[in-house]
């Protein structure tokens, strides 16, 4: 039941940091590590931090972009300890391992963990339907990048085993897979310009509305059907602009 989850790095700065995370997954049977721009990998540092993880090491795929790394993900959760202007939904992550391994099995799902020294930023999380925090000391918050993915990846692992009974009891839902990175990315531009051709949106505050409301889609989680019925009503938005222009 794990196999479908991606822990994803953005912009390692130190590559024992990679073989640490690479260390803690395999303790919890997980091996899909995707590493988006590290600074340094792969590296001696990152192989003798790995302690024997040297399989999960060798699978890393590295992305150029966050974009790439979770284009083919359902479910997108950014953890983070810094507080946001703008709120997202926030999950723990005993409430992440429910979410993905019980209430919504089978997709795939990417966790992303971002710079040692500054976290995820804005757009990156952007691209995130959840927020995970590690509950923690209010007076020293700031957790080393191994040890926050594994705490999640000890809830991960805890959980798979429940969830796979429930599976097992309930069985496979015959529903439409909820939609991937990058046909909400596609979605999101498509909107942007349905709502530039009919004057709803300006260039100055674009970026903006388009932030919150890509807050209330990504809460929403659609599935390929919901798009698509929201392609089409942005389709025809368009058409009838158009029409009336001319």
């Amino acid at each position: 039941m794990l196999s479908t989850i991606k822990i994803v790095l953005v912009e390692t700065t130190h590559p024992g940091n990679i073989g640490a995370v690479a260390r803690a997954m395999k303790n919890m049977k997980m091996h899909n590590l995707y590493l988006v721009s590290p600074k340094i990998f792969p590296s001696a540092d990152a192989t003798s931090r790995a302690s024997g993880a040297d399989d999960v090491l060798a699978g890393a795929i590295v992305c150029q972009s966050l974009q790439e790394a979770i284009a083919d993900c359902q479910l997108v959760i950014g953890a983070s300890a810094r507080g946001r202007t703008i709120s997202w939904p926030e999950l723990s992550p005993r409430e992440c391992a429910e979410k993905v391994l019980v209430h919504e099995p089978g997709n795939n799902v990417a966790i992303v963990f971002g710079r040692e020294n500054s976290g995820l930023k804005n757009h990156e999380l952007d691209l995130c339907h959840f927020l995970l925090r590690i509950p923690c000391n209010s007076e020293y918050s700031s957790l080393n990048i191994a040890a926050a993915v594994q705490v999640v990846c000890y809830e991960l692992f805890v959980t798979s085993g429940q969830a796979a009974e429930e599976q097992i009891q309930v069985g496979d839902k015959d529903e439409d897979p909820l939609a991937t990175a990058t046909q909400m990315e596609s979605f999101y531009v498509h909107m942007a310009e349905a709502l530039t051709d009919i004057g709803f949106m300006h260039p100055a505050k674009s970026k903006s509305i388009m932030r919150r409301l890509r807050r209330i889609y990504n809460r929403v989680q659609m599935n390929t059907k919901e798009l698509d019925i929201l392609r089409g009503i942005l389709r025809m938005s368009q058409g009838h602009k158009r029409s009336n222009d001319v």
